[in-house]
């Protein structure tokens, strides 16, 4: 059974989002928008380029505050809180790539101290109630570019007004005609969701993200032992994939066979693809976002169990990891199950999640320190030529792998603000180790999403028999029988 009491003091960052879909909001440069979002490239890099400045200002009010005998704590506090600030309101008017790179980050809000994130999740939740739409004329000619002349022939019906927003396109409702497979019968329709991709995405993804590289000194101001520039030159490798279209069809239909028929898990099935418009088959439920903040415990506990799985079984099953685990994408369906809604970001795995994971991971939970050591050495997460104690390196672990020691495990934002503190402190022997060990890169974006999927938990606060779910789906993990 899962102990203590579901920590509920802080509401899921997705806040009040009306009607349009929790997904990555905003919107990039496109010339004939109507809104004061800046849009052309030197507007948004004066803006990105004013946050350092502004950061310059607050040290020097803090050094000012030291020099007049104010504590150190209350300086760095204020620091913090106006940092904080500055750069979510700033990331949140931009849009683009800043918004996506905030979303990226989004799922970590439950591991920022608590003064900090409640400026990260208003700045979100302006987001979504504020995104404006493209005009009309525009999506027309996209649609029009992509799915040909004669579009309005494909569809009974068709939204203008969009559904949902997101970084580098937006979503609306509509019904497709199914040819009839008789003669002069008439035809059926489906309810779709057309996903169109806005003009100048790219350009304005890239852009951004080349801005933000300059910003990794500001993150570690709120949130120590926070890198950056990993997960930037990460979405920069990915940003390509993403705004193909067609790419992300191939994608949702490995997914959509992997999962057909599954009780657990469901795929939208696609419907058409080009390159910058997706039809994919329409899906009703209940918002993750609003699971986080509105959700009953058992919905939360749920949630976070039907998550985990498709996090730890599509590997093995699709040979793909979703590597989006932000909650805009998500749906609690009706019939209870989890509905995923964007493929855009993924991991190839085509021979499922790697076998050390699991290996190290159940060596941990048995206490076997040397073979620990010894098997992170051979993955290359220890230096061949460095010195380490093996007894520290299972010390170091063993809090992160706390969930699958025991039955049931109750994610909570108080235990990630504490793992988040504990590998962040300077002064802690967590971080010293920490600062010895490495990454390599073919674990990088295994690593993050697994985080990010941890985040998102945590928001849940669900409660779930993980290591089960590992057991079953975890290569290595299992116990030798």
């Amino acid at each position: 059974m899962c102990g203590g009491n579901s920590d509920r003091t802080l509401r899921g960052i997705e806040g009040q989002g009306g009607r349009r879909r929790a997904v990555e909001t905003g919107i990039v440069g496109n010339n004939d928008l109507v809104s004061d979002i800046p849009r052309r490239a030197a507007s948004r890099t004066a803006k990105l380029a004013a946050l350092p400045l502004g950061f310059a200002g607050r040290t020097a009010l803090g050094l000012g505050k030291r020099a007049v005998g104010i504590a150190s704590d209350v300086i760095s506090a204020d620091i913090q809180q106006r940092t904080a600030e500055q750069l979510f309101s700033v990331l949140g008017q931009l849009k683009g790539g800043a918004m996506k790179f905030g979303q990226a980050l989004s799922v970590f809000e439950a591991a920022l101290p608590e003064e900090m994130a409640g400026p990260y999740r208003q700045a979100l939740t302006k987001l979504q109630e504020a995104a404006p739409p493209m005009p009309v004329g525009s999506l027309h000619r996209v649609l029009e570019e992509q799915l040909g002349p004669d579009w309005r022939d494909l569809f009974a019906e068709f939204d203008d007004s969009p559904a949902a927003a997101a970084s580098i396109g937006q979503v609306h409702k509509a019904l497709w005609k199914v040819p009839p497979k008789r003669k002069n019968a008439k035809p059926k329709t489906i309810a779709v969701a057309v996903k169109v991709q806005y003009p100048g995405a790219g350009d304005a993804l890239l852009g951004d993200l080349k801005q933000l590289s300059r910003l990794a000194g500001m993150f570690k101001i709120i949130q120590p032992g926070m890198d950056i520039k990993p997960l930037l030159a990460e979405l920069r490798e990915r940003i390509t994939e993403e705004l193909d279209y067609a790419l992300e069809a191939e994608t949702q239909r490995a997914f959509a066979t992997a999962y057909a028929n599954d009780p657990e898990i469901f795929v939208p099935a696609v419907i058409a693809a080009a390159p910058r418009v997706l039809v994919t088959e329409w899906v009703d439920g209940m918002p993750l976002a609003k699971v986080i903040s509105d959700g009953t415990e058992e919905e939360r506990d749920e949630a976070g169990r039907l998550m985990a799985t498709l996090h730890f079984s599509a590997p093995a099953r699709a040979g793909l990891l979703h590597a989006d685990p932000h909650p805009g994408n998500f749906r609690l369906l009706p019939d209870g199950r989890l509905g995923v809604i964007d493929f855009g970001a993924v991991a190839r795995l085509p021979g499922g999640h790697p076998e050390p994971i699991g290996r190290l991971v159940r060596l941990a939970l048995e206490g076997d320190a040397q073979a620990v050591a010894d098997g992170l050495r051979s993955e290359g997460f220890i230096k061949p030529d460095d010195e380490i104690d093996a007894e520290a390196v299972l010390n170091f672990l063993r809090p992160m792998i706390e969930p699958v020691a025991v039955e049931k495990f109750r994610f909570t934002r108080t235990w990630l603000r504490g793992e988040a503190a504990r590998l962040s402190n300077p002064r802690s022997p967590a971080y010293q180790l920490s600062r010895k060990l490495n990454l390599p890169p073919s674990y990088l974006l295994i690593h993050r999403v697994t985080l990010g999927s941890i985040g998102v938990l945590c928001q849940l606060e669900a409660c779930a028999p993980y290591r089960e779910i590992l057991e079953k789906w975890l290569p290595g993990f299992a116990p030798v029988s």
